[in-house]
């Protein structure tokens, strides 16, 4: 990718973030980086074009991480730091998750991806679980959709702790907050957890377990 290109994908995800996607025009992205609409048009023809780029640019690591789920050996403390790392990237393109509903509609592209990572995500999601329950981590499950709700509900929490934040008018991200997001997220496997991986657990967040 030219370092132009680059250039235009960077300011529009700060404008993005800053704004909105839906409040950002492409002469505003243009004035910022002092070119015209003309030379930034050459590259990306409509603001759509910058969204599925950056769409895109943002889940390359995500979907990298569910690819290389076989081939790791899975922790609580390594799930614990993935969730971290993902959580921290959601931030850097908050745009999109804060307005989740409304850029999915603009992109059919996008939507496709969303709903089939969707997919995925479960099937990855489903696989850390067996290995926990493999490795005395996790307690069996006595139904089926026990599972399932699980695996719903984390994914459900991933997608909109981000909106959850406009919502309260969180005005700072820090990464302590993201840390406390993270530890919400692992907090849904708790109850399911034998004594051993619950063990595990308070020895990741030991600060949540003090009397």
């Amino acid at each position: 990718m030219s370092n132009t290109k680059e250039n235009i994908l960077n300011i529009s995800r700060i404008l993005f973030n800053q704004k909105g996607f839906k409040n950002v025009t492409i002469r505003m992205i243009a004035l910022e980086l002092k070119m015209s609409s003309g030379n930034l048009n050459y590259h990306f023809k409509k603001r759509e074009d910058i969204l599925e780029a950056l769409y895109f640019e943002m889940v390359a690591s995500f979907d990298q991480r569910i690819e290389n789920l076989p081939k790791q050996t899975i922790t609580l403390f390594k799930m614990h730091q993935d969730v971290h790392i993902s959580m921290s990237r959601m931030v850097d393109y908050m745009f999109f998750w804060t307005d989740l509903y409304t850029l999915l509609s603009i992109s059919e592209k996008i939507t496709s991806h969303f709903n089939t990572v969707y997919t995925y995500r479960k099937n990855g999601l489903s696989f850390v679980l067996e290995m926990f329950i493999k490795n005395n981590i996790l307690k069996p499950f006595k139904f089926d959709f026990e599972k399932t709700f699980l695996i719903d509900q984390v994914i459900h929490f991933g997608n909109t702790w981000l909106y959850a934040t406009s919502l309260y008018s969180i005005k700072e991200l820090t990464p302590e907050y993201i840390t406390t997001q993270t530890n919400s997220f692992m907090f849904f496997l708790y109850p399911h957890l034998t004594e051993l991986g619950k063990n595990e657990f308070q020895k990741i967040m030991p600060t949540h377990f003090k009397k």
